[in-house]
C-alpha cells in the first residue's frame, strides 16, 4: 500500500512541474528576477539615478511601476523591452537626455497611465508619437526644447486628462486640443506657462466652457497687450477660475518691449467687464448652459421667482435636459428674469446665476409681412417723397398748354407788372412827373369766371380791368407767364 501512495506523490509532483514549465513556456521568456541596477518592491521597480546609458533587458512581466529617472537616456526605441509589459501603468524617464523617442516605442506599453518625459531634450512632438497609448491619463512633457508640436501628436489618446507643456518654446497655440469635440475631450488641464506665445485665439478661448478654462494655464508668456486680452482674463478672475486666481502675478504681456501685468493695462483705456445677460424674442428656441468649473456635477435650476424647474413643465416654456441645460421652447415675455443655477460636485460645489432679457416681438417675421420698424421707415420716405413732388413739380407746364388767343389788351406781361417797382406809364394817361411817386399795392384775387385752377387764369380770358382814377391808366398784363402765378410779390401800381 506504501509504494502505491509514494507513486501518486510522484505523479502529483511531475504534474506540477510540468503546469509550470508551460506557463514559463507560453510567457515567451523564462522567470527573471529584480534588475541587478534596481531596486525592487513587489511590482514597483526602481531604476532612478544608476548612470544607466540603456533600458535594462531583464525587466519582470510584473512591473506596475517603473522608475528610470535621473540616468544618462538618450534615445527611446522601438525595442526597449523585448516582452511586453502589459500590468505597467506608471513609466517615469524624467531627467534623462531624451532627444529621440520612436513612434512604436509604446506599443509594449498599451495600458500605460502615466508618462513622465519632463526634463530631457525633445524638441519636436511628431504626428503619432503617443497614439498608442489609448489608456494614457497624465503626460509631463515640460521643461525641455520643444518647439514644435505636430497637429496630430496627441491623436486617439481619448483618456488624456493631464497635459503639461510649460518651459518649453512653442510659439503656436495648439487649439485643436481644448477646442469643444476635438480629439481629447476628457482634458481638465493643458498647462502652457513660460514658453513663446504671443497671440492667443481670444474668440476661440472664450467660447470654451469653464471646467476647460479653469485648467488652461497661460502665465508667463510674452502676449501682446490689448483690451481683448485684458476682457478675456478679467472674465476669468470675475469667475475665480484657478488658471487665473493662481497666478495672478504672473500673467504679464508685452507693450513697446515692457512687461505689464494683465489687469493693469490703464494706458488702453479698455472698459471694465461685465457679465452680459442672454438675449432673446418672442418664439425663440435658447439654451442656457450651467457653465460650472467641473465635469459631472449635479445640477438644479431655479426660477425668477425661486421655483425649481424641473424636467417638463406645466406650460412646457423651460425644461431642464439631463445634462443640467436650461432649455427654453417659444420663449415669452414672462421667462425674462435672473434664474440660478446651484451645482453640487465630489470636491465643491457652485453657485451660477443667468440674466435673460425677452425682448416683446419676433426678430423674423414672415415672409410677406414686413418688420414693424422697417414699415414705419418706407413710410416716412413715401410721405416725404410725395410732399416733394406737390411742392417743386408744376401740374401743367408752359410747353404742354394750348394755343392761347392773344389778348386784346396790350402792355407789359403780368410778371413785369408784379416785379416792376416803376409804373407804365400811359401815353393817353397823361400826369406830371410826382404822379409817379403815388404808389399803390394790389394783389391778385380769385375773381371772375375767368379763374382757374390753383389760381391761372383759363385760356383765352384776362384779370379785370380796374377803372381810371385820374392817374394815368395801367393796363393789366397778358396771363401767358407761369411765374406770375406763383409769385409772392406784390404788384405796385
Amino acid at each position: 500500500m506504501q509504494p502505491l501512495l509514494d507513486l501518486r506523490s510522484l505523479w502529483l509532483l511531475l504534474l506540477s512541474l510540468f503546469l509550470l514549465l508551460f506557463e514559463v513556456a507560453r510567457a515567451g521568456r523564462p522567470v527573471v528576477s529584480c534588475p541587478a541596477a534596481c531596486l525592487c518592491a513587489s511590482n514597483i521597480l526602481s531604476c532612478s539615478k544608476q548612470q544607466l546609458p540603456n533600458i535594462p533587458h531583464s525587466l519582470p512581466s510584473y512591473t506596475a511601476h517603473l522608475d528610470l529617472s535621473h540616468n544618462n537616456l538618450s534615445r527611446l526605441r522601438a525595442e526597449w523591452t523585448p516582452t511586453p509589459l502589459t500590468h505597467l501603468h506608471s513609466l517615469l524617464l524624467s531627467h534623462n537626455h531624451l532627444n529621440f523617442i520612436s513612434s512604436e516605442a509604446f506599443s509594449p506599453v498599451p495600458n500605460l497611465r502615466y508618462l513622465d518625459l519632463s526634463s530631457n531634450q525633445l524638441r519636436t512632438l511628431d504626428e503619432f508619437l503617443f497614439s498608442e497609448l489609448q489608456a494614457l491619463e497624465v503626460l509631463l512633457l515640460y521643461n525641455n526644447h520643444i518647439v514644435a508640436v505636430d497637429r496630430y501628436a496627441f491623436d486617439e489618446m481619448a483618456q488624456l486628462q493631464k497635459l503639461y507643456l510649460s518651459q518649453n518654446q512653442i510659439s503656436r497655440f495648439p487649439l485643436e486640443l481644448v477646442k469643444e469635440g476635438a480629439k481629447l475631450p476628457k482634458l481638465t488641464l493643458l498647462d502652457l506657462s513660460s514658453n513663446k506665445l504671443k497671440d492667443l485665439p481670444l474668440t476661440d478661448l472664450q467660447k470654451l466652457p469653464a471646467w476647460i478654462k479653469n485648467g488652461l494655464y497661460l502665465h508667463n508668456n510674452p502676449l501682446q497687450c490689448n483690451c481683448e486680452l485684458y476682457q478675456l482674463f478679467s472674465h476669468w478672475q470675475y469667475r475665480q477660475l484657478s488658471s487665473v486666481m493662481d497666478f495672478q502675478e504672473d500673467l504679464y504681456c508685452m507693450r513697446s518691449k515692457k512687461l505689464h501685468n494683465v489687469f493693469n493695462l490703464s494706458f488702453l483705456n479698455c472698459s471694465e467687464y461685465k457679465e452680459s445677460a442672454w438675449e432673446a424674442h418672442l418664439g425663440d428656441t435658447l439654451t442656457i448652459k450651467c457653465d460650472t468649473k467641473q465635469q459631472g456635477m449635479t445640477k438644479v435650476w431655479m426660477t425668477p421667482s425661486n421655483e425649481r424647474v424641473l424636467d417638463e413643465m406645466a406650460n412646457g416654456t423651460v425644461t431642464v435636459s439631463k445634462d443640467g441645460n436650461l432649455h427654453f421652447q417659444q420663449v415669452q415675455v414672462e421667462d425674462g428674469g435672473v434664474y440660478t443655477c446651484y451645482a453640487m460636485g465630489e470636491t465643491f460645489n457652485e453657485t451660477l446665476s443667468v440674466e435673460l432679457k425677452v425682448y416683446n416681438f419676433t426678430l423674423h417675421g414672415h415672409h410677406d409681412t414686413l418688420n414693424t420698424a422697417y414699415t414705419t421707415l418706407v413710410g416716412c420716405i413715401l410721405s416725404v417723397v410725395l410732399v416733394l413732388i406737390y411742392l417743386y413739380l408744376t401740374p401743367c407746364r408752359c410747353w404742354c398748354r394750348g394755343v392761347e388767343k392773344p389778348s386784346s389788351h396790350q402792355g407789359d406781361s403780368l410778371s413785369s407788372s408784379m416785379l416792376s417797382t416803376t409804373p407804365n406809364h400811359d401815353p393817353m394817361g397823361g400826369g406830371d412827373k410826382d404822379d409817379g411817386f403815388d404808389r399803390r399795392v394790389a394783389f391778385l384775387e380769385p375773381a371772375g369766371p375767368g379763374q382757374g385752377q390753383n389760381g391761372k387764369l383759363k385760356p383765352g380770358n384776362t384779370l379785370p380791368v380796374p377803372e381810371a382814377t385820374g392817374k394815368g391808366q395801367r393796363r393789366m398784363s397778358d396771363p401767358e407767364s407761369v411765374s406770375s402765378v406763383f409769385s409772392d410779390t406784390p404788384i405796385v401800381v
